[in-house]
Parts: structure tokens; sequence; C-alpha cells
């Protein structure tokens, strides 16, 4: 998930939808308005991020369509408007936050927003800078991390994880480097925006990077990763991607098989070859 941007939309319909269209609206005119309702109710439209949630999801569509449900996709560029075709009634379901942001969505603008399941996360890693291991960590290294509230937290969760620094206890996601109680390598942590951190890697020791800088940065993930988050760390836990709906919904037939489709073995197998590591299935 990155951070948010008002653009103008950019709709992408999944094939397979120009017919439940030609169903559901030009129908035979003997037809019953309960046989174009139940049309209809086959259609599941979502708002999606382009990457990688609207590429998964176009991956799901002959799965859903196999239990009987055509799959639409409106692609938007921004973290606004998929909340609000949501709570509006307009699209059955969103695909590109974590459920912090969702809260804290709702919160802010009052909506009525709820998970109705957990997909993936995009794990933040530990990259080489000047030097390749991290066993070769020396005293007044630099790391380079992101300087936003969120990823900064992860960023200095992961030096944690990995006996880098210590935070102090509590700290958790709202860590900063004021947060850091012992240092014994004394390492200097090099606050920059998210995006620039990739161009300083022949400047400091190490850079933390998320999935998709590192994938904009040619980095893989699985092969060039010195340390990562693993599915059971509290960033992956907290911040993992999920399909989000107006509240009540979460039971409806249509949403329970896209989530289903969404956690099968064939959609994890996809987000494994197609991302190698910036993408993972959570279980």
């Amino acid at each position: 998930m990155k951070g948010i941007k008002t653009k103008k939309i950019v709709s992408v319909v999944l094939a397979g939808v120009l017919t439940a269209g030609v169903l559901s609206g030009c129908g035979k005119s003997g037809g019953s308005k309960a046989e174009a309702k139940d049309t209809e109710d086959k259609v599941i439209k979502v708002a999606a991020s382009a990457t990688p949630h609207a590429e998964i999801l176009k991956e799901a569509e002959g799965l859903l369509k196999d239990k009987g449900y055509d799959l639409e996709v409106t692609v938007f560029d921004d973290y606004v408007q998929p909340n609000e075709v949501v709570e509006s009634g307009e699209f059955d379901a969103n695909y590109f936050q974590h459920a912090p942001y969702l809260e804290s969505f709702n919160e802010e603008k009052g909506t009525h927003l709820a998970g109705a399941g957990e997909i993936h996360y995009e794990p933040f890693g530990i990259y080489p800078g000047t030097k390749k291991n991290l066993k070769d960590i020396k005293d007044g290294d630099s790391i380079a991390v992101p300087n936003d509230t969120t990823n900064e937290a992860r960023a200095l969760l992961l030096l944690q994880d990995n006996g880098i620094i210590t935070l102090k206890e509590g700290a958790g996601l709202n860590a900063t480097v004021n947060d850091i109680t012992e240092n014994p390598y004394d390492v200097k942590i090099v606050e920059l925006e998210a995006a620039q951190i990739a161009r300083v890697v022949d400047e400091t020791a190490y850079v933390v990077l998320n999935g998709n800088y590192a994938l904009e940065a040619g980095y893989s993930v699985a092969k060039d990763a010195l340390a990562y988050e693993t599915s059971d760390s509290e960033a992956a836990r907290t911040y993992v991607n999920i399909i989000a709906v107006k509240e009540g919904s979460e039971d409806e037939a249509g949403i329970k098989a896209l989530v289903d489709v969404l956690k099968s073995d064939d959609i994890k197998k996809y987000i494994e070859e197609k991302y190698d590591g910036a993408v993972i299935p959570y279980e």
C-alpha cells in the first residue's frame, strides 16, 4: 500500500464483465425483474490499486467464474475513492488497504467499512548497501530507513528483530528513533523519503525498503534481502492487506466466494511465483 494520491480514475474491466452487463441490462423483453436482479447479484464489483491488487484479482477471475460469479474490477490510483464507492454501495468491496488505514478512515470520514478477509502482506526488508552481510556490521555504520511514521516504525522493528538496536518497551508500531534504548553498534539511522532510499545504497551500509520500492529498485526480496518481516511478525499481522466491504456484508455469498478464491492455493502459488517475495500470501 502506497501513499495517498488523488488522480483521475482508470477503469479496468476484466474479461466476462461485458457478458454480465448484457445479461443484466439487455435481457430478453420477457425476462422478469427477479431474473435480472439474480444476474446482477452474480457480478462482484471491486475497487483496487493497480499493483499488486488488480493483478491478483485478474488471476482470480477464472476461479470466481467457476463459482458462478463475474468479477468487475476498477483501478483507482488514490486511497480515498475506493472506500467512498464501497460506502455508497456503488461497489461491493475494495482491495488496496490494511486494517489500520481502514480504521483511521472510518474514524475520520464517518464511514462504516469492515474487513472481510486477510489476503497478503508486503514485507519490509533489509538490503545490502556498501555491506553485503549483516554479520559485517561495524560501529558507526549507517542504515537508511523511511522517514514517515508508519514505515519508520516497521523499519526500526525489523532492525530490532535482527539484533541491531533495541526499542523502548511498548513502542511497537509507533516507534521512532527517539525510542531506541540500546544501540550496541552505534549505528546512524538515516531518515529519508521511502522513494529515495534505494538511491543511497552506495552511501550507507544497509537500506530498509518495503516490497514495492524493493521491486522498483531491481531487488528480489527472496534473493537479495538480508532479512525481512516474517508472517508472524507484529508488522505483518498488523499491515496485512484486506478485502474491505460495507459493514454487514462480510458474510454475503459473493464476498465469501471472493475471499475464498483469493486465499486459495492457486492464488497463493500465483503470488509467490509472480512477486518473488515482495508480496506474500497471509496464512
